[in-house]
């Protein structure tokens, strides 16, 4: 199967050769031929198997034979995402006239007003930004799109988009194509298929594994009180072996920034992303981590989804995900276009019940992964010590006073709004 068996024109199939791909991937060879016939499609696939090629292929395809205004609308649940996937159109997109937006947060709203009144063909933007741009800048109008995008969907429905996906569904024409994709849909689709203009065309990828072939799964029983000295150990044994680029994933912003502080106290070279930093300090992050300056990256689930990183060897979870599909994006970020990788995740004995369901979502045992205990708390006062002392110095900055900020302005803002709605009258 070649590309230009899709549907697809020649010069777009030239330039898809360009940047290197040979031939397309099973989302590709399913999905692109619907969408070019008009129709409503939603796609469910392995990450890394292709997915943003898929619908921005077409979406450029039908944007070269009808230019005008704003074309198309892609949503993502993270910046980094959808920065990523604007880098994609603009690869994709070069032998054509072509203008593109990113609108999303940490960036000020009146330079991102000037850049849509440039009146882009594409705009790729997280809900909450974009929310606010049609209810307070009024910059843009969503009244003859063609094309909405959901990247990552099954993400976008959840509650805390709720409000700002409303915001914006109302805001749109319902002459659309819909197209949703994500790595994980099966709870989705019903709500999906209702927020579909026409009847959607349907697609998944056999569900054998959820997760790839070449993806080795490991985990390691720890004691909850000593999870650090087991990790260290861990970073220790894979930093001897050969220089292998790792993820670590936490569960929150503030541990994400106390277990990178530990690290670098301790001498590791790491980088953190999280969402409590600001969108210069999140994007020198990724950089820092993609051009391997920094082989170890610390960051929460804002860097689990559609983020594209082939050279991840091993990604580890310091704590067991919830939701089976968190996990399966975690380490959705190594074992990518054909590369093997491991992913080690670290267990209490407060989170077997959640291993059990893991390993039945995926339909795969995890293999136990080796420590030395002996080895493991050979350094636990240096371990325990340093951590107190990392707490206490953050404890004692401003950390998370934004997001206090944010959440009280935003309280205040739906208030104002509550009092200027009309009462009901009484019967």
């Amino acid at each position: 199967m070649a590309f230009d068996t899709l549907g697809l024109k020649e010069w777009i199939v030239k330039q898809v050769s360009t940047v290197g791909y040979r031939t397309p991937t099973p989302v590709q060879v399913n999905c692109i031929p619907p969408i070019l016939q008009g129709k409503d499609c939603i796609g469910c696939a392995k990450t890394g198997s292709g997915k943003t090629a898929a619908f921005a292929l077409p979406i450029l395809q039908k944007l070269a034979e009808d230019p005008h205004g704003l074309f198309a609308l892609v949503l993502t649940p993270t910046r980094e995402l959808a920065y990523q996937i604007a880098d994609q159109f603009r690869v994709f997109s070069r032998p054509m006239n072509y203008k593109d937006c990113v609108i999303v947060g940490g960036v000020d709203m009146m330079k991102q007003s000037l850049e849509l009144a440039k009146q882009p063909h594409i705009v790729i933007a997280t809900p909450g930004r974009l929310a606010g741009h049609l209810q307070t800048a009024h910059s843009i109008s969503l009244k003859k799109i063609k094309f909405l995008v959901l990247d990552e969907a099954d993400r976008l429905l959840d509650a805390s988009f709720a409000e700002d996906l409303r915001v914006i569904f109302d805001s749109m024409t319902k002459e659309r194509q819909t197209l949703f994709f994500s790595a994980t849909l099966s709870d989705s689709l019903n709500r999906l298929q209702q927020l579909a203009v026409n009847k959607p065309f349907c697609w998944q990828a056999p569900l054998d594994s959820v997760t790839v072939e070449l993806l080795d799964q490991k985990y390691v029983l720890v004691p909850a009180k000593v999870k650090d000295c087991y990790l260290i150990n861990i970073l220790q044994t894979l930093h001897d072996e050969e220089e292998k680029t790792l993820i670590l994933f936490t569960n929150s912003c503030r541990n994400c920034h106390v277990l990178t502080l530990l690290l670098k106290t301790l001498g590791f070279s790491c980088t953190c992303l999280h969402s409590l930093l600001s969108q210069g300090e999140r994007l020198a992050s990724l950089a820092k981590f993609r051009s391997k300056k920094t082989r170890m990256l610390v960051c929460t689930d804002v860097a689990s989804r559609g983020l594209d990183i082939p050279s991840v060897h091993v990604v580890i979870n310091t704590n067991v995900p919830a939701s089976p599909k968190d996990y399966v994006h975690r380490v959705g970020r190594t074992a990518r276009a054909g590369r093997d990788g491991v992913a080690i995740t670290l267990v209490t004995q407060y989170d077997i019940q959640r291993l059990h369901n893991i390993e039945s979502h995926i339909k795969t045992r995890l293999e136990e992964y080796h420590v030395s205990e002996h080895k493991a708390l050979k350094h636990i006062n240096l371990i325990t010590i340093t951590r107190r002392e990392v707490e206490l110095k953050l404890s004692q900055s401003n950390f998370g006073e934004n997001r206090k900020l944010h959440f009280t302005k935003r309280k205040l803002l739906e208030a104002k709004k509550l009092k200027k709605q009309p009462k009901k009258k009484e019967q």
